[in-house]
């Protein structure tokens, strides 16, 4: 039986290249985000079938709505990946601005991570090894505090361990669902605010189809990315506070 996947953020950036890439892995795909013309546009470029849903995380009860009713139409959903989300530089706290990346980032994601998780305890697939597949796109920026984008770093940090969470739930579940975080660095996208190390989105979303398919619990992209990771976790709050201001 074909496969499934659901992509919330499939509009541009990394949701838009994974698109492509699970389409020519075979995937039927269910595009959400709420440019619903640039979703049928790339629907249609797909080799695959595809399904469109327009969704505005930052109304979590209708997007949670659009949600299932975007499972209802596909033949199969195997997988759920959560890409959705925003970036804004705001040293001057503004309220509006914090307030939009936590609705989206945060609640938003909570609201899709959930309607996943509960689709796929409702319909379990006996004919696989697993009962379906939850991807959350996450950052490295999770591992850090920084000016400005204090509000993006907090809502990834938030993602991150949500989905550490779950994974945990899921150990004691009779449901077996896979929970996958990706933590990418820099990627060319709107959403980029440095270029060291940047990746293509195309580049991005190979790297993520390989983590799906091994249904690894966490990746970073690209996977040079595990060495900056690492040498934050050894410097010394203070030192790295100096260094980020």
């Amino acid at each position: 039986m074909t496969q499934g996947a659901i992509i919330v953020g499939a509009s541009s950036g990394i949701g838009e290249a994974l698109a492509r890439e699970l389409a020519d892995d075979g995937y039927v795909v269910g595009l959400a985000a709420r440019r619903t013309d640039r979703l049928r546009r790339i629907g249609e470029q797909l080799p695959t079938q595809s399904y469109v849903a327009t969704m505005d995380l930052t109304d979590t009860e209708d997007a949670r709505q659009g949600f299932f009713e975007l499972t209802e139409a596909m033949p199969s959903v195997d997988l759920v990946v959560v890409s959705a989300g925003i970036a804004d530089v705001n040293y001057d706290l503004e309220w509006a601005s914090e307030r939009q990346t936590i609705d989206v980032n945060v609640r938003g994601f909570t609201a899709i991570a959930t309607a996943a998780l509960s689709y796929f305890e409702a319909n379990p697939d006996h004919a696989s090894e697993k009962d379906g597949h939850l991807v959350g796109i996450s950052s490295v920026a999770a591992r850090f505090g920084n000016g400005g984008t204090q509000a993006y770093n907090a809502s990834k940090a938030f993602v991150s361990r949500y989905l550490e969470g779950l994974r945990v739930r899921q150990a004691g579940n009779d449901v077996d669902v896979a929970v996958t975080t990706i933590e990418p660095g820099f990627v060319d996208t709107e959403m980029s605010y440095g270029s060291f190390w940047q990746c293509s989105p195309g580049t991005a979303a190979n790297q993520i189809a390989r983590a799906i398919r091994k249904e690894k619990t966490h990746a970073y992209v690209t996977r040079r990315w595990r060495l900056v990771a690492w040498t934050l976790s050894l410097i010394p709050n203070p030192i790295l506070r100096r260094a980020l201001s």
